[in-house]
């Protein structure tokens, strides 16, 4: 048997017409840049995700860069983040000639540890002056511990973006209700690259905020700092996002709390029968229905690559998220971090595995993929 890790031609095949006729109504509208399909999507999303406002762009990448510069980052400002997340994350703080800061992530969740920045705060009185946001992540579609990240940010008056480029429609139990990812910092970013829940049929993003100052900022500068048109008061991008991928995703939305129940029963199930002496299955850290499942990441105690080379030799897909922390990578070694410094970062990219978790997967196939661990590791 051959199982992939993620098989979109399996969730297209049932949506296919539907898409398609999408698609087509794009080409016959010749509105190709921006468009009535957009605004949609935006107000569609936004409201999903408990925000006033949504701004479709160009990638998750984008959503993250045009959030920082709406913020006015500056060169040699302090921008906090985890050193455990795909590049994009701190390339755009560098991008700015910014300065990323990283906290280590909690060894179970993955996702920033709240006790870890308190720690940095109280250690660092005269450089948390300098810091003017932070970034945290939900990653693997479970949303960070946001109350006392939250706090930290409202006590030194720090703008907070969330990254919940792999975590559309999370959930988390703060104090006072339960919130959806993206809406509870000054801005919320997402990605609709393929393998995300909610994928395009190529590069896309949205960034979701509550404050009506940023969300007309965050408009102009997605389209050159423009309004109106050829009228120039920011210096901004071409970030815009496609009216096809709109047109996409609004398909693909009607199904998208369906496929997250369908990785949600998946996860329950290798949660019930993958049962291999030292694995550390996903944490569940809140409610299993608040948590998207966007990837289902064990920790293994020993022989990671071993064991990646066995399940691709049985033909089961895996993928390894993510093998280099940042602050190892060779593009940051400037920051001055040194190994060790982030422990728990560096754990999870030596021991973490991602398996197949989609929605169309079968018992069959999962029970092969289990099956394959057990093998190995017996």
């Amino acid at each position: 048997m051959e199982v992939v890790l993620l098989d979109l031609k399996a969730q297209l095949e049932p949506i296919r017409d539907e898409v398609k006729k999408a698609i087509d109504e794009v080409i016959e509208s010749t509105r190709y840049i921006m468009g009535p399909k957009v605004v949609e999507l935006e107000k569609t999303l936004a409201k999903y995700c408990s925000a006033a406002f949504g701004i479709g762009v160009s990638s998750g990448t984008d959503a993250l860069l045009v959030s920082l510069m709406a913020l006015d980052i500056q060169p040699d400002d302090l921008v906090i983040t985890t050193p455990y997340s795909f590049f994009a994350t701190a390339g755009v703080i560098a991008r700015l000639r910014a300065v990323p800061v990283f906290i280590d992530i909690e060894p179970d969740t993955y996702n920033m540890d709240p006790q870890a920045l308190k720690n940095w705060f109280y250690d660092n009185p005269k450089k948390a002056k300098k810091v003017k946001s932070m970034i945290p992540v939900h990653l693997y579609g479970q949303c960070a511990d946001m109350d006392p990240i939250l706090e930290m940010a409202s006590q030194f008056d720090i703008p907070v973006i969330e990254d919940a480029a792999q975590a559309i429609g999370a959930r988390y139990p703060s104090s006072t209700d339960v919130r959806k990812a993206g809406s509870m910092g000054a801005m919320g970013c997402f990605s609709f690259f393929p393998s995300k829940n909610l994928g395009a049929m190529g590069d896309g993003g949205m960034v979701v905020t509550n404050d009506e100052g940023l969300a007309y900022k965050l408009i102009k500068l997605r389209n050159h700092g423009a309004s109106p048109k050829y009228y120039h008061s920011l210096i901004g991008g071409n970030f815009r996002l496609d009216p096809i991928q709109a047109a996409i995703l609004l398909v693909k939305f009607t199904y998208l709390e369906t496929w997250h129940k369908g990785r949600q029963e998946n996860a329950a199930y290798y949660d019930a029968h993958l049962n291999v002496e030292g694995i550390q299955k996903p944490v569940i850290a809140y409610e299993r229905e608040y948590h998207i499942y966007n990837q289902y990441v064990i920790s293994v105690p020993d022989r990671r690559d071993d064991l990646g080379a066995f399940l691709k030799k049985k033909q089961v897909g895996h993928e390894i998220y993510y093998p280099v922390p940042f602050h190892q990578q060779a593009c940051f070694q400037y920051l001055g971090y040194q190994t060790g410094d982030f422990p728990n970062s560096e754990h999870a990219a030596s021991h973490t595995l991602a398996l197949p978790i989609y929605p169309e997967l079968t018992r069959e196939m999962q029970d092969y993929v289990i099956e394959a661990i057990m093998e190995f590791y017996q």
